[in-house]
């Protein structure tokens, strides 16, 4: 079986630690780069402990900025030609973040929740996308909240509300309601990229955006107030009850079994918990899929990053 490198961020915790475990077990004789905000090397190292495999590479990058995704996509692309790393096979963008207000910002200027559940993995798969060898494939995570409706959610984030790229990357006032709704959001707009970026693809690289449902235990409402954090974890619970929750080993296991049986549905597709389905009405909109892919280029360009930044530091 032929060595590919397989680049993965959000694996530091949760589901997505459990999913780089197994996939690692399974399929030993890959690469595995995987991108963490702080402390790659030793992310990378409890990684070689826990699985027993040495082919495992930290790189630090903090997805709130820009720069620093540039210099990550930079550094594994001296490694695919050097020849250090064997030919790129896999990524999975995992990474993502809600917050509790919308005027928190990224080091950019941009609105935190958009800035790093679409615009970082934009920018990183776009700076990787000539590398990509078939067969390939590309896992964007996203989530059934983009449907916005209550059987999805019980309530817990508000319906998305799309609006031009530009004004979604704008801080704004508003606090929990708000910024639950940024979320939710921001997860159909992966959406919309998976879709813009499946007509983009070498032939033999499929993309999908990836739904793994309500997973409790996986610390994600983290930067919520205790109370809130609270009611939270308490709809998880109940979703998992009802059949819609899992538990992070759960959730793990299906996405590595997912991804390391390949995907059998069109690329493009929509994966609930591995099973190809339609994704919401509102997300299949060719016109706004492909601005939005115009206007992340746009606004991830360094000219336009350092003008929204000298901005804020008026």
């Amino acid at each position: 079986m032929d060595s590919r490198t397989i680049v993965l961020t959000g694996v530091t915790r949760g589901f997505g630690r459990e999913t780089v475990e197994l996939l690692i077990q399974e399929r030993p004789q890959d690469h595995y780069v995987v991108l963490a905000r702080r402390d790659s090397e030793g992310l990378a190292a409890e990684l070689v402990r826990a699985t027993g495999i040495s082919a495992v590479t930290g790189v630090d990058c903090d997805l709130a900025s820009l720069a620093e995704v540039k210099r990550a996509a930079d550094e594994m692309l001296r490694g695919l030609d050097t020849g250090y790393l064997p030919p790129l096979g896999g990524y999975l963008g995992n990474a993502g973040l809600t917050v509790t207000t919308t005027d928190l910002h990224t080091a950019d200027g941009y609105e935190m929740t958009f800035g790093v559940n679409v615009l970082s993995h934009y920018l990183l798969v776009r700076e990787l996308l000539p590398r990509f060898a078939a067969p390939g494939w590309i896992v964007l995570t996203s989530s059934d909240c983009h449907f916005g409706q209550f059987r999805h959610t019980l309530g817990a984030t508000p319906p998305p509300r799309w609006e031009a790229p530009e004004r979604l990357a704008t801080p704004r006032a508003g606090g929990a309601r708000q910024a639950g709704r940024a979320y939710a959001t921001s997860k159909l707009g992966v959406i919309h990229l998976t879709h813009a970026l499946a007509r983009r693809l070498p032939e033999g690289v499929g993309v999908y955006s990836y739904n793994p449902a309500l997973v409790a235990g996986t610390d994600f409402f983290r930067h919520a107030p205790g109370p809130v954090r609270g009611v939270l974890n308490g709809l998880f619970q109940l979703q998992r009850r009802l059949g819609r929750g899992m538990t992070a080993q759960q959730a793990g296991a299906l996405l590595a079994r997912t991804v390391l049986a390949g995907p059998t549905a069109p690329t493009g597709s929509h994966l609930d918990r591995g099973r190809a389905v339609p994704s919401s009405p509102e997300s299949y909109d060719e016109v706004r899929e492909e601005e939005l892919w115009r206007e992340a280029g746009r606004l991830v360009d360094a000219d336009r990053r350092t003008e929204r930044a000298d901005i804020l530091a008026e």
